[in-house]
């Protein structure tokens, strides 16, 4: 289950552009199918499972426009596990290239539709 997103940028490519990062609450939780709305000048996501409002931020007027333009919002996602992504409190070093080791974290692109009201 979704335990929190956030919205970090927003901007115009091809269709309205939004970056989520996503915290699921364990590895295992496969449950996030967002659902793009618009009312009035507020962008917002929420799970189709629950029906609730997960984030929302307020778009300017270029950026609704584009919006109801295209009637369609790129999502690029960036998911991460609590308890595994994060601050790493001690570095592991990579002896071979002598650089750190980073945990990975899932990256997801897709295109929805926007419901407006």
């Amino acid at each position: 289950m979704v335990d929190s997103i956030d919205i970090k940028r927003v901007n115009i490519r091809d269709y309205l552009s939004v970056d989520l990062e996503v915290w699921m609450n364990n590895p295992n939780d496969m449950d996030f199918r967002p659902r793009a709305h618009v009312n009035g000048n507020m962008f917002s996501v929420s799970s189709i499972t629950t029906g609730k409002e997960m984030a929302s931020i307020e778009l300017d007027d270029d950026q609704l426009e584009a919006a109801e333009r295209e009637r369609k919002v790129e999502l690029r996602v960036k998911f991460g596990v609590h308890g595994m992504h994060g601050r790493l409190n001690k570095i592991h070093p990579i002896i071979a290239d002598g650089k750190a080791k980073k945990l990975a974290n899932a990256n997801w692109k897709t295109i929805q539709p926007i419901q407006f009201s």
